[in-house]
């Protein structure tokens, strides 16, 4: 985050004012069943792409924005919002197109209505396309003279509202050289091929328009279905907000228009190749995605959106893609193909309007500054849940940002070794952070290359590895007499003392299911060749809400093979009599070799 300060940021897309009316309302009006409302507050706030540059701002960096905003009041109000931020200002000043406003009324924190207001009716013309042209090439130039020559950061907000018609999108994909790290952020992905953005955001309802966009061949000409149609159709169900779509009905056209599809779902034809199934009313497969809104609210997005990363990739051209999923978190993934998980925490809709700005502007910071992509998902999730405290649109500040991370390498302030009394509520301030949890657990009596490797293997299924070790009694009841090799206090300090362990914590049961059941872990891994299936904790994680997840083996690295190597060696090599001299000479035992003794 240091690196994040006065990094240069362009900031070019839809930008909106943010109304918000706060009122009393004690009795109802006498012509109709409605409430009287008094109004006590007033405050505004810059929304859409404003909104994004503004959080870039807030985060520690130097935002620019560029976006044609209307010569009326509200376009004055949202000029004085980006002054108080700390925004560049170089909006275009269009007379004869409005400003975007989106007014909401509130009693008691309860939204009663919105009204939307300014909404352009006419694209821009010549003259305005020109003028938005000119501004962003300059700014472009005023970004790189301050920062020394440096390309400044890129990000793209079109929420189809006309400020990014098609010549100032051709213009942007020819000069993508001339930014480092490009974000784009859009309602219709479609519209970008070209312009390999180093990281895109849609939401689960735009990523599932760009799948079966491609699956009908991007404009293509029409392919038969097997339903009678001719091609797949996209339309938003008749309650889905003006504002963008919050969920995406796929079904056939002509005819088919607005309506699910009909018979049987889930079933591909033996043309079509299957890539997943996720429950009643959402297929996966080779020729795009059904979604039947009568049951969607059953669909698992997360694991959807985690089987097509690699296609949006493909599709979008670029090297990230992080599909938010609202309340549910994000699912993000890069060039390794390891898809990432990050969690939210459920709130009111008013408390979120705006949280997807505050995730894109720490995202693009993040990637900017050359974070790990781990890193950045984290960082640009803890920026979106710590600004939905309350009613208002989400702007997250650094100081924000560093208070939550705590001043820890981890992101906590909670120690690496911890009680099981203490882990109910560090694992619930982890979750509140939007934070993943795995947790594996075992005797680790010998650390060596098999546990490190296992290890930063479960890390990488999450945010956070809680590692569970068995008690010196319990390992005595699984393992033996003689085991276990090094007390508890050793195994805990060297496990603990690992980049990929997070938490670690002693269990003096046989079982970790006492833990489980106070972690509620969303990946619970365990070592061996075997499916997950046959896992005895999988049932129980599955009931809370987790998967199971099985990590093979590394070869010939394993504690009992390391302790019978110690033993042959010491009975081929008995200890010589004490004195200087039966100092060894030659080369260091498998014992010394490894740091243990036999």
């Amino acid at each position: 985050m240091e690196s994040w300060r006065d990094r240069a940021v362009l900031v070019v897309g839809d930008a909106m004012l943010d109304e918000w009316r706060f009122a009393d309302s004690e009795r109802l009006c006498r012509e109709a069943p409605a409430p009287i409302l008094t109004l006590r507050r007033r405050i505004t706030a810059a929304g859409g792409a404003a909104n994004t540059a503004v959080n870039v701002a807030a985060l520690g960096g130097r935002a620019l924005l560029v976006a044609p905003v209307g010569a009326d009041v509200a376009g004055d109000e949202l000029h004085d919002c980006l002054d108080r931020a700390g925004v560049w200002d170089r909006t275009v000043s269009e007379p004869h197109r409005p400003t975007p406003v989106k007014r909401r009324m509130l009693a008691g924190n309860q939204i009663l209505l919105r009204e939307d207001s300014g909404d352009p009716d006419e694209p821009l013309d010549d003259d305005g396309v020109s003028r938005l042209l000119t501004a962003l090439s300059c700014a472009t130039e005023e970004l790189r003279a301050v920062t020394g020559g440096a390309a400044p950061t890129l990000v793209v907000c079109d929420y189809g509202l006309g400020a990014l018609p098609a010549a100032v999108r051709a213009w942007l994909v020819a000069h993508r050289h001339r930014y480092a790290t490009v974000a784009l952020d859009a309602h219709d992905l479609a519209d970008w091929r070209g312009l390999n953005p180093t990281v895109v955001t849609p939401s689960f309802a735009e990523a599932t328009r760009l799948l079966a966009r491609a699956a009908a061949g991007f404009g293509a000409p029409p392919a038969p279905t097997r339903t009678g149609g001719t091609d797949l159709h996209l339309d938003h169900p008749p309650n889905d907000p003006a504002d963008g779509p919050s969920e995406l009905v796929v079904g056939t056209a002509p005819g088919g228009v607005g309506r699910a599809p009909t018979g049987p779902t889930g079933e591909p034809t033996p043309a079509e190749g299957r890539v997943a199934l996720t429950g009643d009313g959402l297929s996966v497969t080779g020729a795009g995605v059904t979604v039947n809104a009568t049951v969607g609210a059953g669909v698992d997005r997360a694991v959807l959106a985690q089987a097509r990363l690699a296609e949006l990739r493909e599709h979008t051209g670029a090297d990230v893609v992080a599909v938010t999923l609202d309340t549910e978190g994000a699912i993000v993934g890069g060039a390794d193909g390891a898809p990432r998980r990050s969690h939210s925490t459920p709130v009111p809709a008013s408390h979120a309007v705006g949280a997807g700005d505050a995730y894109l502007a720490a995202m693009t910071l993040a990637l900017a500054a050359e974070a790990s992509l781990p890193t950045a998902a984290q960082l640009a999730q803890l920026a979106a849940t710590i600004t939905v405290s309350d009613t208002g649109t989400c702007v997250c500040r650094r100081e924000d940002l560093l208070d939550a991370l705590g001043g820890a390498p981890d992101g906590t302030a909670h120690p690496p070794l911890v009680g099981t009394g203490e882990l109910d509520a560090i694992v619930a301030d982890h979750r509140r952070a939007g934070r993943s949890v795995v947790f594996t657990n075992g005797c680790f009596d010998v650390l060596h290359p098999g546990h490190v490797r296992y290890l930063e293997q479960a890390r990488a299924l999450g945010d956070l590895l809680v590692v569970a070790v068995n008690s010196d009694a319990s390992v005595r009841r699984l393992k033996g007499a003689d085991r276990p090799v090094n007390p508890v206090e050793d195994r805990v300090t060297l496990l603990a003392a690992l980049s990929c362990v997070d938490h670690v914590v002693v269990f003096e049961e046989d079982s970790p299911a006492g833990l489980i059941e106070a972690v509620r872990p969303d990946v619970y891994v365990k070592g061996g060749d075997y499916p997950p299936e046959m896992v005895p904790e999988a049932p129980l994680v599955r009931r809370l809400g987790g998967q199971v997840r099985t990590l093979g083996y590394v070869p010939d690295r394993s504690t009992s093979a390391i302790i019978d190597r110690i033993r042959a060696q010491a009975t081929l090599d008995p200890p010589a009599a004490p004195g200087p001299a039966s100092m060894p000479a030659a080369p260091a035992t498998t014992a010394e070799r490894i740091g243990g003794t036999t």
